[in-house]
């Protein structure tokens, strides 16, 4: 369970100080989590924060109970946080399969390593031995990542707005994906979007905006309010919706 405690986040520019998250109070525990909200509101610096990228100005995060407030994100990946970025990094000289043995903290074998990348719909032959660099597009670095997650198996994965850049077939595809692993995660997902379908499929929603979390619920109490509340898709996103 994660647990976060008047937790605020403020910048300094210009000499002026400016905050971006005030006062959170959320606690997580359930299988699926979905944070959304308008652009900006402050839902990718939430998730910097749990994973550890950067610290809170002020109030206290906690794993289990545990304060993991001040640990970087290196520790915090050693006691079971899993982040994926927005944008995955590429790394040149280093392959598919290293990448997987690497999430997974022990030498598996290829074979093993296939079984998650057949996960994501990937095919194993074609990217187990491919490089992870300009020459893989972003669907399917997206997918790669949520292997590593899956080999990974911690008990909280982040994922900051996985559907970014990726094409509608891509997209169809990453939702199967999050079905499944919410089917089999043990821990906990939670996942910054935008979009309707992934929203559709967590067990709770949590909205925030200005920098504040201005509801939570389930879907069937959230995604009406948010609905009524634009009028459009403004910020519940679909890439066949045609006034996105």
């Amino acid at each position: 369970m994660i647990e976060l405690i008047d937790v605020s986040y403020d910048v300094t520019e210009d000499n002026s100080d400016i905050s971006i998250l005030r006062d959170i109070n959320i606690k997580i525990d359930e299988r699926f989590v979905a944070i959304t909200g308008p652009n900006g509101g402050g839902k990718s610096t939430l998730a910097r924060l749990i994973a550890g990228i950067i610290k809170p100005t002020k109030g206290k995060i906690l794993l289990d109970g545990k304060d993991i407030t001040d640990m970087s994100i290196t520790d915090r990946a050693k006691l079971g946080i899993t982040y994926a970025f927005q944008q995955p990094v590429r790394f040149k000289g280093i392959t598919v399969s290293d990448l997987i043995r690497l999430a997974s903290g022990k030498d598996i074998s290829v074979s093993d390593a296939c079984v998650y990348l057949s996960e994501v719909g990937l095919c194993a032959r074609d990217y187990i031995n491919r490089e992870v660099n300009a020459s893989l597009s972003g669907g399917e670095l997206k997918r790669i990542e949520i292997a590593m997650a899956l080999a990974r198996s911690t008990k909280l994965t982040v994922f900051d707005e996985p559907e970014a850049g990726i094409d509608l077939w891509s997209f169809q595809n990453l939702i199967q994906v999050f079905e499944k692993m919410h089917e089999k995660i043990q821990g906990s997902i939670i996942i910054i979007s935008h979009q309707e379908r992934i929203l559709d499929i967590a067990d709770r929603i949590i909205v925030i905006a200005d920098g504040k979390v201005t509801a939570e619920g389930d879907k069937d109490s959230i995604l009406p309010e948010m609905l009524n509340a634009t009028g459009d898709c403004r910020f519940i996103r679909d890439p066949e919706c045609a006034r996105v």
